[in-house]
């Protein structure tokens, strides 16, 4: 099976060396991304025994980051190494600056080799859903434990995952240990007949913060539309202009899941005939505007965290399968989705069954949701107490994965 998946590999890469050439050549984008991709480990020290974290994008670099640092509290004389594979969460993880960190390279034997001799690892461990054939091959034959943590396999993975059970058993037998962070989780793994699964919570809930100081976070009176994805739009902004009549002073701010969405968005909004700014715009005289657009990463927090009301996109359609409703939770604030929560079935369901979470069947019920909360601020602060108690009740992940890692380095030893 490992010959047949280089094999393909191989020759896809030979099929697509004229057309990626051409656009190296071309795009000055494509060109940097291909370098970082193949070239940014090479920029490492040699190390000896590290414990390498994996984490694919922002989301998973937000759980590396507080993984990380009860790592360097555990073991204080260990390197830490951290990869990304996509470039928005090797810049986040380069402005954490917790590692020593790089891109992950494509996913073939010739290329990790002299990675693996660079970072020589001791342990690789996996944030939520990453499963690289050729890493995970390279690591069994070089004898490092590989270990998934806050493990997740969407409705749609498991799907997918039915019906190639023997190629998933395959590339995911290696692994000794599956640490989910949802039963839900954990029991779709056990349906694939995966070994070595346990339920030890999820990180994210540790990844927030501790607690709601009121008097540095005493919420304005706006809105937050946070990580929306395409179709999203049209229904915020139907409720953005209805609301705006009986509201004139309400606030509200839009932050697209991607960025380079922003001048689509920017379009859609013109469209409605709304007045907005630029985050990165935002100066002295835009203060009466109304509508603020997030065109940076990293900076949906703080907007969580000044407004009153949260909305998260992604839930509109089951493509998306919902975004990241912890956060706005964490920080207190009500926070409403829609009903397409896959990705986040067990963190919707918390926070439903608590009422710091609304949940809407449709879009069309946007509007009425938030004319009901904006007309009783009262409900909005104890809604909002409830969602950051919900966050408080589920947190500890990350000391149990701690736990589970330091029990298999000292079996491994």
């Amino acid at each position: 099976m490992n010959v047949m998946y280089h094999l393909i590999i191989g020759v896809a890469l030979l099929a697509a060396a004229p057309y990626l050439l051409v656009r190296m050549a071309l795009k000055r984008d494509f060109r940097e991304e291909v370098s970082a991709r193949l070239f940014s480990w090479r920029s490492l020290p040699q190390f000896s025994k590290t414990l390498w974290v994996h984490a694919s994008s922002v989301g998973e670099v937000k759980v590396a980051k507080i993984l990380i640092q009860k790592l360097r509290e555990k073991y204080p004389d260990r390197q830490v190494v951290l990869s990304t594979f996509t470039a928005t969460g090797y810049e986040l993880a380069r402005t954490e600056n917790l590692c020593p960190v790089f891109r992950l390279p494509p996913d073939s034997a010739l290329i990790l080799r002299p990675l693996l001799k660079r970072i020589d690892p001791a342990m690789l461990l996996l944030i939520e859903a990453e499963f690289w054939p050729a890493l995970l091959s390279q690591c069994r034959q070089k004898k490092i434990p590989v270990l998934l943590l806050n493990g997740r396999v969407s409705e749609k993975s498991y799907a997918l995952y039915k019906k190639i059970q023997p190629l998933f058993r395959w590339l995911t037998h290696g692994i000794a240990g599956f640490f989910m962070r949802s039963h839900i989780d954990a029991d779709r793994l056990l349906k694939l007949k995966a070994k070595n699964v346990r339920v030890t919570g999820n990180m994210k809930f540790d990844a927030l913060p501790e607690t709601l100081n009121e008097d540095s976070d005493s919420p304005t009176t706006s809105v937050v539309f946070g990580s929306t994805r395409p179709g999203d739009e049209a229904p915020i902004l139907d409720a953005v202009a209805r609301l705006r009549k009986e509201f004139p002073d309400l606030k509200f701010v839009i932050a697209p899941r991607h960025v380079h969405r922003c001048d689509e968005v920017a379009g859609l909004i013109r469209a409605q005939g709304l007045a907005m700014v630029l985050h990165s715009q935002i100066a002295q005289n835009s203060a009466g505007i109304p509508l603020i657009l997030v065109d940076r990463i990293g900076v949906l927090n703080d907007y969580y965290r000044q407004g009153s009301i949260a909305f998260v996109g992604g839930g509109f359609s089951a493509k998306f399968g919902g975004q990241n409703i912890l956060e706005p939770a964490g920080l207190g604030r009500p926070v409403i989705f829609g009903r397409h929560m896959n990705n986040f079935a067990e963190e919707a369901g918390f926070l439903s069954a608590s009422g710091g979470g609304i949940q809407i069947d449709s879009p069309a019920d946007l509007y009425t949701v938030l004319q009901d909360l904006l007309r009783q601020p009262e409900k909005v602060k104890r809604l909002g107490a409830l969602a950051a108690q919900t966050v408080n009740q589920h947190r500890g992940a990350t000391e149990r994965n701690v736990e589970m890692i330091d029990s298999l380095m000292n079996s491994f030893k």
